[in-house]
């Protein structure tokens, strides 16, 4: 393993990662027992790992499975990356366990917003960073075509649907061959048993069946596919399409949402195969017709074609820690909007991979109110596999933040009060990462609490968030120094999560499938979040009606809300109890396998700040990025 010269002062992020010389990645395949058939090369520091990997060693144990989570953050974010990269250096080139990190790709809107990249920092960092923090191997870029490529084909049947008749429409839909015999594409074969037309032959179709079969017929104000791209533009979040002259009047409102947030990102990160992923793709719900008949993208011809665009993506990158510690980089739904997890195939692939005393140590967005109740009650669920430990990530910098101390916003300088000893501050804000732990506990999973420490940080406020973290009932709290020294400043957290990984685990689920679409939501706003009763506005229960009718009911439900905040309110810190939760629309992501409401006023197209991240990002005269964090 590469060994580690660390400075201090801890250099920039991309400083250090410029600074290291990447091996060559086919170097990290062998290490972790992937043959040069297991794997295609992005140049040398990436390689796209194939999913016959799973089959391959389908009868190999599984590893040990930890997710890290974190308690409710500031707009700076607590260094659960950093952690998560830390802590497998720390297993990988410090205890010699076989280790593999799984963590998502990150998004180019908050690379170029506010929060920065998603590769860790200081000396526990994936590399390189840039290529980790730009593009990666086009998986997003495959996501936006794909789920563009949707949107199109929505709005080009309406209008052909609306400019043609019935015979017109079905002669172009199964247009006769040289021979004058015409026939359906494989995909229409779908849509004819949808429609209960048992028949293969476009000639056998009766005048009314081939109506039936050629419209969609769909509801336009019912549309809830959007278009996407990944940057933060808010500019894009409500706009009006088809005002050309040759749309002929067919205008209507819509809008973009960002990349990560598309159901496509959600389908990468829940599939367990091409197969899987297919069937997913094809049961995308995008619209209802005017008879009020869910209509899904095969019912528009397009689930095929939408699979050969992700054919690539579906397919884990693999890179490397400056430990040369193996990393998986798979999918990159965000966590207040989308699942917030890393994708089920990477974890699957890891998990053989490290065999049966090994670790998969895997990221949940957020705090763990957000990402991991959605990686227990969604990821699990699919993936049928169970965590062997939690770690929750916590700093004395949110703590005070918690506990009442002054407004911390990105790109402004700290107060006085968080680099600065206070006790009592910390204290007071230790209920927020209390209530992580209660609540983690709640699946029967052993905690262990990494304390992430920075430079300002005293001993006494160090000991307190430890005394906190074991009273909630954390297994064990563990000071970490891995920003600045790797892992071996993560060393004791690596021992911490060894031994909690022996533990006994009774996991289980915090709801039912069965239950009510109602009773799943105030399950997560009851038991998760502290709230007293849910609000639904009109939008929301119009939804909730129209999709226990349509049979969606029994999916699991991934709320989209804010993740500063245990409520929908940002500015309500601690652990806030006895509020109302709102709930403003619910939206269905069929495709993906979850309902998703949208809680108080969530925006699933970021915006950009005053001074964006981008100001600091350029290149030099040798090629190299600068600024990029």
């Amino acid at each position: 393993m590469g060994k580690l010269r660390c400075e201090s002062p801890v250099p920039s992020d991309i400083n250090i990662a410029q600074a290291a010389t990447p091996v060559h990645i086919s170097e990290i395949a062998q290490a972790v027992g992937l043959g040069p058939d297991e794997y295609d090369l992005y140049g040398t520091t990436k390689a796209k790992v194939k999913l016959n990997v799973i089959h391959k060693h389908a009868n190999a144990p599984d590893g040990n499975y930890v997710v890290v989570a974190g308690m409710t953050p500031t707009p700076l974010g607590e260094g659960k990356s950093t952690t998560t990269v830390g802590l497998c250096q720390a297993l990988g080139a410090h205890l010699g366990r076989k280790v593999m990190t799984c963590v998502r790709q990150p998004s180019q809107g908050p690379t170029f917003g506010i929060k920065g990249g998603a590769a860790g920092g200081g000396y526990s960092q994936v590399i390189p960073m840039e290529e980790f923090n730009l593009h990666l191997t086009g998986d997003i870029h495959a996501i936006t075509a794909a789920n563009n490529l949707l949107a199109a084909a929505i709005d080009v049947r309406m209008f052909h649907e609306d400019t043609q008749s019935d015979t017109a429409l079905f002669n172009r839909l199964c247009p006769p061959n040289k021979a004058g015999k015409r026939s359906f594409a494989p995909v229409m074969l779908k849509r004819l048993k949808k429609l209960g037309i048992d028949k293969d032959d476009p000639d056998s179709l009766t005048t009314e069946e081939k109506a039936r079969f050629a419209r969609v017929d769909i509801e336009p104000s019912s549309i809830t596919w959007k278009r996407v791209m990944d940057v933060n533009d808010r500019f894009l979040r409500q706009i009006t399409v088809g005002q050309a002259p040759t749309e002929k009047g067919m205008a209507r409102e819509t809008g973009f949402d960002i990349a990560v947030a598309s159901e496509i990102m959600a389908v990468l990160a829940l599939t367990t195969d091409l197969a899987d992923m297919r069937s997913r793709l094809g049961n995308m719900v995008v619209a209802n017709s005017t008879q009020g008949a869910p209509v899904t993208a095969d019912d528009l011809g397009v689930g095929g074609a939408l699979t050969v665009l992700m054919k690539d993506a579906i397919e884990p990158t693999l890179m490397q820690t400056l430990e040369e510690t193996p990393v998986l980089v798979h999918a990159g739904p965000f966590a207040n909007i989308a699942p917030g997890n890393s994708s089920i195939i990477a974890d699957k692939i890891g998990l053989k991979l490290v065999g049966k005393d090994g670790f998969v140590v895997t990221e949940a967005g957020f705090g763990a109110d957000i990402g991991l109740e959605k990686f227990m009650n969604i990821k699990c669920r699919y993936s049928g596999l169970k965590p062997s430990c939690a770690v929750i990530v916590a700093t004395v910098r949110a703590l005070k933040m918690h506990g009442g101390g002054p407004t911390v916003t990105a790109g402004r300088p700290l107060d006085h009060a968080y680099t600065s000893e206070d006790t009592a501050l910390v204290k007071a804000g230790c209920c927020n990462l209390a209530r992580h732990v209660a609540n983690t506990r709640k699946y029967g999973v052993p905690v262990v609490v990494a304390i992430n420490k920075f430079a300002t940080d005293a001993d006494a406020e160090l000991a307190v968030v430890r005394e906190a973290a074991l009273e909630a009932g954390a297994v064990d709290a563990v000071v970490c120094e891995h920003h600045a020294y790797g892992g071996a400043g993560a060393a004791k957290l690596g021992e911490a999560v060894i031994s909690a990984c022996k533990q006994q685990v009774d996991f289980n689920f915090l709801y039912d499938l069965k239950q009510s679409i109602k009773a799943k939501i105030e399950s997560i706003a009851k038991d998760v979040y502290g709230a007293a009763s849910v609000e639904y506005l009109p939008q929301a229960e119009k939804q909730i009606d129209l999709y226990t009718k349509m049979g969606f009911d029994g999916l699991p439900i991934c709320m989209a809300k804010t993740q500063y905040s245990f409520s929908a309110d940002a500015s309500a810190k601690g652990a806030p109890s006895g509020f109302v939760l709102p709930i403003r629309d619910v939206r269905a992501s069929v495709g993906a396998g979850f309902l998703y409401p949208l809680v108080g006023d969530m925006m699933m197209m970021p915006g950009l700040p005053t001074r964006p991240g981008f100001f600091e990002i350029d290149i030099d005269s040798e090629g190299h990025v600068v600024g990029l964090s």
